[in-house]
């Protein structure tokens, strides 16, 4: 068995950008910048970006064109997917883009408050039948129960 999987947490680099397909299901994409911080063969702290197209769907797509703009930071789990098309000039362009599976708010406030020191949002998954977790559910006591109401 094979794997993609991404899972990135940036700063959004510009606003969401929301469309319809023509089957009428909203797509909703953005670039998230990545940071690592190192130090050079002399030793001098270096910084890098790294920047990452990101393409919601459905559901996940309105929320992020609704909460994000330029700026916040946003968690994304999802997969690479590189397209290709042939530009009008002829020549023949290439996108690599992850296609999100799960999208997290990340903090709200200050850009100096750290992740740890804000409230957690919540996680929006793209599976819109979710079941609820069995910590949400709420069994009756064993007095409620009558075992003529059993059905086997």
């Amino acid at each position: 068995m094979y794997l993609n999987k991404a899972i990135l947490f940036g700063r959004l680099g510009q606003d969401p950008e929301l469309r319809a397909l023509p089957s009428g299901t909203q797509v909703c994409s953005f670039s998230i910048a990545t940071n690592r911080v190192y130090k050079d063969k002399d030793g001098n702290k270096q910084e890098q970006t790294d920047w990452h197209n990101i393409v919601l769907f459905g559901r996940q797509a309105e929320l992020a064109k609704q909460y994000l703009k330029k700026g916040d930071t946003v968690m994304i789990e999802g997969r690479i997917q590189t397209r290709s098309w042939e530009a009008s000039d002829g020549q023949k362009r290439y996108r690599t883009e992850i296609v999100a599976d799960k999208m997290q708010f990340g903090p709200r406030g200050t850009s100096n408050q750290s992740p740890a020191e804000a409230p957690q949002a919540p996680e929006i998954s793209g599976d819109e039948t979710a079941e609820p977790s069995p910590a949400d559910i709420q069994y009756p006591d064993e007095e409620e129960i009558n075992p003529d109401d059993i059905p086997f």
